[in-house]
């Protein structure tokens, strides 16, 4: 379902929302469901990869494509950033029962800096995959908080534990404002690139998983020459604005998976 013009403005006024709907229809989550934990056990056997690691996987399975471009989904983003989208990345982001870690607050923004020129608003679909709870560890939103600018970040006091080496420094954010984004399977969220966000450590015994999809406006600049070499974008709709250089959407990333199977 498209969002409304109260959702949009509460977005755009929040940097975040929840809808408390599903983003796909039943049997459409459900494959999907299943399928991950299919990947998820040829990323650990065939890869040698960690669960927590699973970021971009459409590049080595290319049938999430069928997600990241859906029609319905792009619709949404439209709404939020304009016609023109380019999928930027996505991410099986999976905290294991008991021992998933803590991910320290920041904005996503802070780590695009140099990849996008100039930044505009990025916006991350968060799509449970297993109930997201505040006892496992869901994604906790600072509200309002993508409209400030140049944070300072210090080193995390429990580099072990977490996932990240730094954080925000507290004195940049009242910490006692934060939400608990709770889904249940099949729900989303969406969060702005600049939103201070980050989640406790999943001490629970239900693992958490979501699935990310970022996306952002052709307008912006991406900036390659930041990133390894066999990092690819896709323009989803609309034209590109930037002189971009696209891949195809739906095609194995090879270069990426050579990488991954024999790396340097």
């Amino acid at each position: 379902m498209p969002l409304s013009p109260r959702q949009v403005s509460s977005y755009q006024e929040q940097g975040f929302l929840l809808p408390k709907q599903q983003l796909f229809a039943n049997d459409r989550f459900q494959a999907l469901q299943n399928r991950f934990e299919t990947l998820l056990a040829e990323w650990q056997d065939t890869y040698g990869q960690a669960a927590e690691e699973m970021d971009k996987p459409h590049w080595y399975f290319p049938e999430l494509f069928e997600y990241l471009c859906d029609e319905s989904v792009l619709d949404m983003i439209e709404q939020l950033i304009g016609p023109d989208i380019v999928l930027f990345t996505s991410h099986f982001i999976c905290k294991p029962a008991g021992i998933g870690r803590r991910v320290p607050w920041h904005e996503d923004s802070g780590y695009w800096q140099n990849i996008l020129t100039p930044m505009g608003d990025p916006v991350t679909i968060w799509l449970a995959l297993d109930p997201s709870t505040t006892e496992n560890g869901c994604l906790r939103i600072i509200p309002g908080s993508h409209k400030n600018a140049d944070l300072d970040y210090t080193p995390v006091p429990d580099p072990k534990d977490s996932v990240f080496p730094t954080e925000i420094a507290p004195n940049q954010f009242d910490e006692s404002s934060a939400v608990n984004l709770e889904l249940a399977p099949g729900e989303f969220s969406l969060h702005h690139a600049g939103i201070i966000h980050g989640s406790h450590a999943n001490k629970s015994q239900q693992r958490r998983c979501g699935f990310t999809m970022r996306y952002f406006s052709s307008h912006s600049k991406f900036n390659h020459e930041m990133l390894d070499e066999h990092f690819q974008i896709y323009l989803v709709r609309g034209k590109d604005h930037a002189s971009n250089t696209y891949s195809e959407p739906g095609k194995l990333n090879r270069t990426a998976v050579e990488a991954l199977l024999h790396p340097v």
